[in-house]
């Protein structure tokens, strides 16, 4: 495999870095060549090229930060490659992979056409939400606060207190609301206490009972997202996990605010050209009858990397308690309209890996797994399929590069944020190269691949780089 360049097209996509510089007592985001970086003395440049590059700037938190994935790439790195690649409101943009939604409300707000597709049910609903800025701001609020009333009142009558700081007498005689059996088991075991729990069923039930479509998705996003950043357990590291357990917690007060936050960004947003948007609930490997051919200028998204982090726990919890998931069956459902990314969401009929079975080097890297992992004596079900999930990845991957040819307008750009990986048994994947790779043998052109951030590998403490691989298609050769 060649390695792919760092730039060309006349110095355009010389290898860039998005970074967070300390200036005086404020910090700016900047974009440095790799010449300006090394300019910086050293502690100023390993503090450059940290994962602050993904932080969202302030500006940006209308709507994106209506609810939000904690590895979700930057708004500003939309604008950037919107920026160079020349994109105005006469194109449109797909993210196939759009998860909350980054590129398409990015899109939309800028006044460019975008569409998207998103295989998770819950981050769909979050997408959907996310560029849909009709309801009327005072009447979102004011239903939001009727729906909180009876929420309130029916805690009252439960003996239950919405402060947790407040003790009302008897309260534990009243037996609290759980979920059905069927779907306990597929939360993280005390990834939310009881009492906020039946809090937030009470919520829900309340929500269908006083259900107007207007708000409904509004309504539903921001009880989302204060379960998992107000309400539960949850903590987020390399894999999400359960933290301190907080007995109680506010529900109903935090989930108003939330609601108030979307109404207040809407002014705002409502100003702007209404630019068309929508995500459809798809598999990014099964595209080419969804939209038009030769409809699509540009591609700009990240898809999954290849590691251990099943990406259905990030969601699990709402996704369960919103009622997406309410059975394991529901769950394999899900997973198997997913990129094959972990070893947690392999059946026995994919075959993702045949778009692969030439490809030298990943065939090469799958064997390297396999024989350390018969050095180390690993014989876990999930260790004996890291090989496997491995080609499947970028077999999945090269089965997406292939699917959306036909809707490529010659001359389209696709930028694809990627990360260097040594999740199985310490032995190096070069996402960005491999996938660069994969896209040429395709018929896409290599424009480069630009260093977006480096971040450290838990496992072995080394830095591992991530990337943003730049195509063009340059229409079908007759």
């Amino acid at each position: 495999m060649r390695k792919a360049p760092a730039s060309t097209e006349a110095g355009a996509f010389a290898c860039r870095l998005w970074c967070i510089l300390p200036i005086g007592d404020y910090s700016v985001n900047a974009q440095l060549t790799l010449d300006d970086l090394a300019l910086l003395p050293p502690p100023a440049r390993r503090a450059a090229i940290n994962a602050d590059g993904n932080k969202m700037l302030l500006q940006d938190k209308a709507a994106h930060d209506w609810y939000r994935f904690v590895l979700s790439y930057p708004p500003h790195l939309v604008r950037d490659y919107v920026s160079r690649f020349g994109l105005n409101g006469s194109h449109q943009v797909l993210d196939p992979f759009s998860g909350t939604g980054t590129t398409l409300v990015e899109c939309k707000k800028l006044g460019i056409p975008s569409i998207g597709t998103e295989a998770n049910p819950m981050a769909h609903l979050a997408g959907l939400t996310k560029v849909d800025w009709c309801p009327d701001p005072c009447g979102l609020v004011t239903h939001a606060e009727r729906v909180a009333g009876t929420a309130l009142t029916q805690l009252q009558a439960d003996r239950v207190s919405e402060n947790p700081v407040l003790c009302l007498e008897d309260k534990q005689a009243y037996p609290l609301r759980r979920l059905p059996p069927e779907c306990e088991p597929l939360l993280l075991s005390n990834s939310i206490s009881p009492l906020p729990l039946h809090k937030t069923l009470v919520l829900l039930d309340a929500l269908h009972q006083h259900h107007d479509e207007r708000y409904a998705r509004h309504e539903l996003l921001a009880l989302a997202k204060v379960l998992v950043f107000r309400v539960s357990n949850l903590k987020f590291g390399p894999e999400v996990g359960v933290g301190s357990v907080k007995v109680d917690a506010p529900v109903i007060t935090e989930w108003l605010t939330a609601v108030r936050a979307i109404a207040d960004d809407l002014p705002a947003l409502q100003s702007l050209p209404q630019t068309p948007a929508t995500v459809h609930h798809a598999d990014a490997r099964q595209l080419r009858y969804l939209f038009d051919p030769q409809s699509i200028d540009a591609v700009i998204t990240s898809p999954p990397y290849p590691n251990e982090k099943d990406y259905t726990r990030t969601t699990r919890l709402e996704s369960v308690l919103l009622g997406f998931v309410r059975s394991k069956a529901d769950l394999q459902a899900l997973k198997r309209g997913l990129l094959r990314s972990n070893t947690r969401g392999i059946y026995k009929g994919d075959d993702d890996d045949t778009w692969v079975a030439e490809h030298s080097e990943i065939q090469g890297i799958a064997a390297a797994i396999e024989k350390r992992r018969i050095e180390l004596g690993k014989t876990s079900g999930f260790e004996r399929l890291y090989a496997r999930v491995t080609k499947l990845y970028f077999g999945g991957m090269a089965r997406h590069l292939a699917e959306i040819r036909p809707l490529l307008r010659p001359n389209a750009r696709l930028a694809y944020v990627v990360g260097d990986q040594m999740s199985y048994l310490r032995v190096m994947i070069r996402t960005g190269q491999l996938l660069a790779d994969i896209a040429e043998r395709l018929g896409y052109e290599i424009i480069g691949i630009d260093l977006f951030r480096t971040r450290l590998a838990t496992a072995t403490g080394e830095q591992l780089r991530e990337e943003v691989v730049v195509l063009r298609w340059p229409g079908e050769r007759l």
